[in-house]
Order: structure tokens, then C-alpha cells, then sequence
């Protein structure tokens, strides 16, 4: 009987941290957002900052993240960039909000669109080769991936999105768990 209690405990836990977007009303562009019937497993992608070093999704256990693959050539990129910065920068360390620049783009190209754009919060992370994105069954620019703090893709929107207001933080919010 002990052993059943723990295991029911257990359970219940790992569900309440499990983020729920399906009872989230999706509107305006969060209409694109594709919400899976049950967590999907992410495989530990491994990209580059632009020194060289290997930044992995297992290096943020346990923290909500916002996948976002994009290119500096990539118009609708570009436009919901600055709002995945105030994102990040807004929601005070309850997610990671992590920006792979994917396929050819030079170091000095997105640091010149971030300094234009005043871009501060969000980190610059390579996928040269696009092996992550290959990973991540990513065919097209943008793409973002909500992953819940197991580690797991939530929900999946594919095309430029405005990231600010309602319909996104109800998103977000329920990626956190708020």
C-alpha cells in the first residue's frame, strides 16, 4: 500500500508540472499554434555560441523553453524577434527563450540586426549545418517549440507570430504554469 501511495504522489506531481495548453484559447496569430494531445520527447540538441562553445537543452533542465529557429534572411523572422526579446526579458527567468539561427548566417549579420533592433535579452546560438533543425523536423523559417520544463515539445507554430499581448502570454502562461 505504501508503494501505491508514492507511485500516486509521484504521478500527480508530474502532471501538475506538465504544462497545458489545451484548454488555452488560441487567438489571433497563436491560431497557427499546434498543440500536441500528448508530449512529444525532444532530442538533446546541441548548437554553438559564436565562440565556438556547445550550448545543449539539457544544459536547461527543468525550465519552460521557447525553441525559435530563424535566419537573417527570413523576413518574418526578423519581425517576431523583437517581441521573443521582450519575452524573454519580461517573463524574469520562468523560461529561456532561445533564439538557433539556422543555415548560413553570419555571426556579424545577427549581432548587426540585434544591435538594430536593440535586442539585449536573447542569446546568439548557431546551427550552421542545421542538424538541429533536421533533429527538430524543422522545414521551414520560423519555427518555435514550446517545451514544457520535462523537457518535452508541447506545442509547435510554424511562421512569423506576434509573441506580444493576450493570446501569446495565455500561451506562455501556460507553458510556465502560471
Amino acid at each position: 500500500m505504501r508503494l501505491f501511495a508514492v507511485a500516486l504522489y509521484l504521478a500527480i506531481g508530474a502532471a501538475a508540472n506538465a504544462a497545458d495548453l489545451t484548454g488555452v484559447t488560441l487567438e489571433g496569430d497563436m491560431r497557427k499554434l499546434v498543440v500536441h494531445s500528448a508530449p512529444e520527447a525532444v532530442p538533446d540538441l546541441v548548437v554553438t555560441t559564436p565562440e565556438g562553445d556547445e550550448v545543449r537543452l539539457s544544459d536547461y533542465a527543468g525550465t519552460p523553453l521557447v525553441l525559435n529557429f530563424w535566419a537573417t534572411w527570413c523576413a518574418p523572422c526578423r519581425e517576431e524577434m523583437p517581441d521573443l526579446d521582450a519575452m524573454q526579458r519580461d517573463r524574469d527567468g520562468a523560461l529561456e527563450v532561445l533564439t538557433i539561427a539556422t543555415g548560413r548566417n553570419s555571426v556579424e549579420g545577427i549581432e548587426e540586426f540585434f544591435a538594430d533592433e536593440s535586442i539585449t535579452d536573447l542569446p546568439v546560438l548557431l546551427d550552421p549545418k542545421q542538424v538541429a533543425a533536421r533533429q527538430m523536423a524543422v522545414l521551414g523559417l520560423p519555427v518555435t517549440v514550446l517545451v514544457d520544463a520535462e523537457g518535452r515539445e508541447v506545442a509547435r507554430l510554424t511562421g512569423g507570430a506576434h509573441w506580444k499581448g493576450e493570446a501569446a502570454d495565455a500561451v506562455i502562461d501556460a507553458l510556465v504554469g502560471e
